[in-house]
């Protein structure tokens, strides 16, 4: 097998493997169908981790499991050793500029940590954190939360009169409280508003920049984000009254549902929701819809489709499970394949309402193999 793709290994090992076997035996084979936790230890690799001196700093064969404790071991490095740049009790931008790294020793060993805001809901810290996209996350949060300290008129001003906002909680009681729905709400408008698709600042002068903006934008922003929560209240409340009309005996139909709106609305759903998909979520309520409304007449054809969502739906899970598990980042393709999986719903249960680019259980098949994850 070495001998005979030794040029090919640009491709990732599973998928050059299940090639050969293909080509020698006609045999298909896909990386699902490989165990690899049934492979004993002794046949797998031994990492060793060395840093830039090439001095041993970890081996074993579990790579996940040497990234958590190299991880912790920094961590626990940076609060013993970097006082000087992590605070507390933080209300305005008065601790200087933050580097994007940070590099240090401790008992001889060269440390890299990232200098990030943390939100702490009352204030703000500066943390350091031991991978980069730890640090993307919470700055991204802390730079909200201590815009939101900055422009505090305004945000008293958006608590207290959020457009139409009694009729929409009502209508979404039982999904969340009004509080926490003002809540998520503002989470959302902040993010919004306050950065976007702006470089998140890591000095003064840029965080002031992006405060100007910030307030020019607030009052738009406000207004697209209440427009979206009356149109997903809307779309809940028909979907729900629809759901009352069903048989009793469509027990696959109702949990299906069940699931589908319980990931579309729910506590934390507008901040949660990626800005561009926002917008798309009525269309998807909708669909489930007419998903009810059009199985009475071929609830075969409903199951058959019902099932080829759910492979894919499924294997995404999985995926995202794997990779949660092994304290992984979820890429952004992954990430953005959960949104095409609910296009394909559309597409499938609720053509009338089309989608914004051709989608096929085919399309998918491809895009997923494309993923190479």
């Amino acid at each position: 097998f070495l001998d005979d793709v030794n040029d090919q290994f640009s491709q990732p090992m599973l998928d050059t493997l299940a090639a050969y076997i293909h080509r020698k035996t006609t045999l298909k084979v896909s990386k699902e169908d490989w165990t690899l936790s049934d492979i004993p230890p002794h046949h797998l690799m031994n990492f060793s981790v060395l840093d830039d001196d090439g001095r041993e700093l970890a081996m074993g064969r579990d790579w996940n499991a040497l990234k958590k404790q190299l991880g912790s071991a920094a961590q626990l490095t940076f609060r013993n050793t970097s006082p000087d740049i992590e605070k507390t009790g933080l209300k305005q931008w008065d601790f200087g500029d933050l580097p994007q790294t940070l590099s240090f020793e401790r008992d001889g060993l060269k440390v890299t940590g990232y200098p990030a805001l943390e939100d702490a809901n009352d204030s703000i810290a500066v943390k350091l954190f031991d991978t980069e996209r730890e640090a993307e996350l919470s700055h991204r949060k802390g730079v909200c939360r201590l815009m939101r300290f900055e422009l505090k008129e305004q945000m008293k001003q958006l608590e207290k009169s959020l457009p139409n906002f009694n009729q929409y909680a009502l209508t979404l009681r039982n999904v969340m409280s009004a509080d926490d729905l003002r809540e998520d709400m503002i989470l959302a408008i902040a993010d919004r508003a306050f950065i976007g698709e702006d470089d998140l600042p890591r000095t003064n002068a840029d965080f002031m920049v992006l405060k100007q903006r910030a307030r020019t934008r607030l009052p738009a922003v406000t207004q697209a984000v209440a427009r979206q929560a009356q149109a997903i209240a809307t779309e809940y409340q028909l979907l729900v009254q629809k759901q009352g009309q069903m048989a009793a005996t469509v027990n696959r139909l109702k949990r299906d549902l069940e699931q589908q709106i319980g990931l579309l609305v729910y506590k934390g759903c507008f901040s949660q929701t990626p800005w561009e998909q926002l917008q798309h979520v009525p269309r998807y309520l909708k669909a489930l819809r007419l998903r009810i409304e059009k199985h009475p007449a071929n609830p075969d054809r409903d199951g058959k489709n019902a099932a080829s969502v759910g492979l894919f739906w499924q294997k995404w899970q999985d995926k995202v499970n794997a990779l949660n598990t092994a304290h992984l980042d979820i890429p952004q393709s992954l990430q953005d394949f959960r949104w095409l999986i609910e296009e394909l719903r559309v597409s499938l249960f609720a053509q009338e309402l089309k989608t914004p680019f051709p989608v096929s259980l085919k399309r998918l098949e491809k895009t997923w193999a494309d993923l190479r994850l």
